[in-house]
């Protein structure tokens, strides 16, 4: 794990909130931007690396739900957790004008807009997570509570394998 020398949106975000972190490098394939492929790069595993999933509720809107990369998110924790009947994930093209960051490098942190962020509760099993820094090719090593307090996130039950 190597310390990158640019700095993100997400990374300076952190730097305003007084969070430490480090910031972890690793070669992007496009081909390919699985989190357990990331978390092989880095020499994590996969349920420390953290995805961050765009949805979308029929009352409250878009959320982002973090959820380890070894698992699937479930919709419909999602749903009861956010307060909604039903949830869905938006089509990819709806990504980045949603949040303003591309597959790969969507992170909770310094999107367009603030949304309501859910985590998984797994977080909290490990000292350090490890999520986009907002580009491919870049992870933000941190401590789960510190992530938590930088995002406002909401934690529950999301992620089934």
């Amino acid at each position: 794990m190597s310390k990158a020398t640019a700095k993100t949106n997400a990374a300076r975000i952190l730097d305003r909130l007084k969070i430490p972190y480090q910031v972890l490098e690793y070669e992007v394939n496009p081909d390919d931007l699985a989190a357990e492929s990331t978390a092989a790069k880095l020499g994590i595993p996969p349920e420390q690396v953290f995805k961050t999933l765009v949805a979308r509720g029929e009352r409250q809107g878009v959320c982002l739900a973090v959820v380890p990369g070894n698992a699937q998110l479930d919709l419909k924790a999602l749903a009861s957790l956010a307060g909604e009947r039903k949830v869905e994930t938006v089509p990819l093209k709806d990504v980045q004008p949603l949040t303003g960051y591309i597959r790969g490098g969507v992170t909770a942190l310094g999107t367009k807009k603030a949304y309501p962020i859910y985590g998984d509760e797994s977080m909290l099993t490990f000292d350090h997570i490890a999520v986009s820094a907002g580009k491919r090719g870049l992870m933000l090593w941190l401590a789960p509570q510190d992530y938590l307090t930088a995002t406002q996130a909401t934690l529950g039950p999301l992620a089934r394998p």
